[in-house]
């Protein structure tokens, strides 16, 4: 069985996270412990980036050759990088639900703080290849207020956002 790194909110020091890997090399591809893997290490790079912007860590999740299909988004890892570099400081992401199945994860969570009149909620399909993310897809939507949800139910969690 593969031993994790120590969990991702250990520091090294101000400001430095610890990267949490798993060796792969003992799992077997499409088994339910390759999913759960990669679960984690599509959350763990995303609450690094999105979350705690510390970009060398991030680095080491993505890989250099990163596809981002995204058209919001320019091309790569750059790209992607940059687009956080340049948002407010109060972007977050929160997780709802995490999906794999063989070299694929889907997170259907929310980002806020985007500058936006909403939050978006998104739902982000990636594709892991040698154990760092190698491609993206994604769908978004603002996020409806109590006010502006014709079915009644809130898009995310069991509560509206504040009224804007």
């Amino acid at each position: 069985m593969p031993q994790p790194s120590p969990p991702p909110d250990a520091h090294q020091g101000p400001g430095q996270r610890t990267a949490q890997t798993l060796d792969p090399s003992g799992l077997l591809p499409g088994s339910r412990q390759q999913a759960e893997a990669n679960k984690q290490l599509v959350l763990t790079a995303f609450d690094t980036l999105f979350n705690h912007r510390d970009y060398d860590t991030a680095a080491t999740y993505w890989s250099e050759d990163y596809l981002q299909h995204s058209a919001h988004i320019a091309p790569g890892r750059r790209g992607l990088f940059d687009l956080v570099k340049n948002s407010p400081t109060d972007l977050a992401h929160e997780a709802e639900l995490v999906m794999a199945e063989n070299d694929l994860v889907m997170v259907r969570g929310r980002f806020s703080g985007t500058g936006r009149h909403a939050a978006w909620i998104a739902v982000d399909l990636v594709r892991i290849e040698d154990g760092r993310l190698k491609e993206h897809w994604d769908v978004l939507q603002d996020e409806a207020t109590r006010a502006q949800s014709l079915s009644g139910l809130p898009m995310f969690g069991d509560q509206f956002p504040k009224e804007r």
